[in-house]
C-alpha cells in the first residue's frame, strides 16, 4: 500500500533584542559573567548549557558561519556510527550507476522504526525499487509503493508511534530564538529538536533534508519501508505526526533536483518515470575499506554556539542589518565527509 504524508503555535515578539545572545537572555535569564553558562529552567539534566558566543576561540558575532565552523577543534566533531549510515545508490536513466544518497539514522528518537529500516536494507527490500514521488517544495518519497511483497523477517509491521520521546535526563541546547511550532527548540546530540519543558518530551523537526516514514491514516505508523526526505520549505506541521528517522548527509541534490511529479501530491504518473534505486545498504555491512566516513559537529561545543550566533547575526560586509535571531531550520548542524 502506498503511504502518504498525512500545533502547538507560539507567537512571541521580543522587543529591544539586538542579538541572539540578548534574545537568549530574555528567554533564559541573565548570563553569569564568570563562566559564560546559563541555566535552562524547564529541562531535566545538568544545570547549565553553553550560550552562543561563549568560549575563548573568538567572538561569535564577529565571525561568519563558515569561520565559526572552521574554529572547531578536532575533538568538537563526532564520527557517525557506520551502523547508522544508510547508503542509497540510485541509477541513471540509462541504467548506469548514478548518485549515492547518504542518510544518518536516528535510533535514539525512533528505535523500532530504525531497526525496521536496517532489516529492510539487509533484506534488499529497496533494491530495484524507486523514488516515485517528488512534490515541489515538499518531499521526495521512495520505496516499493503499492506492492504485495512480504515484509522481511524481523520487521515490526506496526511500530509504536515514535513521533516524540522522553528527554530522560538529556539536555537540549536551546537555540535562543522563539519558535512558532513548539515552546522550545534547539539541538540535542547533533540533531535539531523541539520540546515541551512541561512534559519533558522532545521530537526531531521537519527541516530540509530530514528523513521521515510514510504512513497511512492512524493507527498506521508506517513500517519504515516507505521513506521521504524534505526537499522544500520546512513542513513543520508534520512534527509529532510522523516518525522522523534521520537526515540526508550527502547527495541531497540527487533527490531535490528531480522532475516534479505531475499527479496529485507529486506522484509520477507512470512507473517508467520513477528514479530507479539500485541498492540500499548499511555502511556497517560493507568492508571497512569501502565504508564512507562522516562527522557531525558537536552541538554542545563552543564552536557550535559561535556558529548559531553567527547564523542569526551576520556581521560580514554583505549584511547591513543582522537578523537578531535564527530559525531552527536555518541553523543546520554542520557535517563533513572524512
Amino acid at each position: 500500500m502506498r503511504r502518504f504524508l498525512a500545533p502547538l503555535a507560539l507567537a512571541a515578539l521580543l522587543s529591544g533584542c539586538e542579538t541572539l545572545a540578548n534574545i537568549e537572555e530574555s528567554i533564559l535569564g541573565p548570563l553569569p559573567p564568570e563562566d559564560g553558562m546559563v541555566a535552562d529552567r524547564g529541562v531535566k539534566g545538568p544545570a547549565q548549557v553553553p550560550v552562543a558566543g561563549s568560549g575563548s576561540r573568538g567572538s561569535a558575532v564577529s565571525m561568519t558561519p563558515i569561520e565559526a565552523v572552521a574554529s572547531a577543534a578536532p575533538a568538537d566533531w563526532r564520527a557517525v556510527d557506520p551502523a547508522n549510515l544508510l547508503l542509497m545508490d540510485l541509477k541513471d536513466a540509462n541504467g548506469q550507476p548514478g548518485r549515492r544518497v547518504t542518510i544518518e539514522l536516528a535510533p535514539a528518537f525512533a528505535p523500532v522504526h530504525v531497526a525496521n529500516i536496517r532489516a529492510f536494507a539487509r533484506a534488499g527490500w529497496w533494491n530495484r525499487s524507486g523514488v516515485y514521488r517528488v512534490q515541489d517544495n515538499y518531499v521526495a518519497q521512495w520505496g516499493n509503493g503499492e506492492t504485495s511483497k512480504g515484509m522481511p523477517a524481523g520487521v515490526v509491521a506496526l511500530p509504536p508511534a515514535e513521533y516524540d520521546r522522553d528527554l530522560e535526563g538529556q539536555r537540549p541546547r536551546p537555540l535562543g530564538s522563539p519558535d512558532a511550532y513548539a515552546p522550545a527548540v534547539g539541538h540535542l546530540a547533533g540533531w535539531p529538536v523541539a520540546w515541551n519543558p512541561r512534559t519533558s518530551r522532545a521530537n526531531l523537526v521537519h527541516c530540509y533534508a530530514m528523513v521521515g516514514v510514510g504512513r497511512g491514516e492512524a493507527p498506521d505508523t508506517g513500517s519504515g519501508g516507505e521513506l521521504y526526505a524534505v526537499i522544500g520549505h520546512a513542513p513543520r506541521h508534520l512534527d509529532r505526526n510522523i516518525a522522523v528517522v534521520g537526515r540526508v548527509l550527502d547527495g541531497m541534490d540527487a533527490l531535490s533536483a528531480r522532475p516534479r511529479g505531475t499527479e496529485a501530491l507529486g506522484f509520477y504518473k507512470a512507473r517508467t518515470s520513477d528514479i530507479p534505486i539500485a541498492r540500499v545498504t548499511l555502511a556497517s555491512d560493507l568492508p571497512v575499506a569501502q565504508r564512507p566516513s562522516y562527522e557531525v559537529l558537536n552541538t554542545d561545543s563552543a564552536a557550535f554556539a559561535r556558529y548559531v550566533t553567527a547564523r542569526g547575526n551576520r556581521k560580514d560586509s554583505f549584511f547591513g542589518v543582522p537578523a537578531g535571531g535564527v530559525d531552527i531550520c536555518n541553523a543546520p548542524v554542520p557535517t563533513r565527509k572524512r
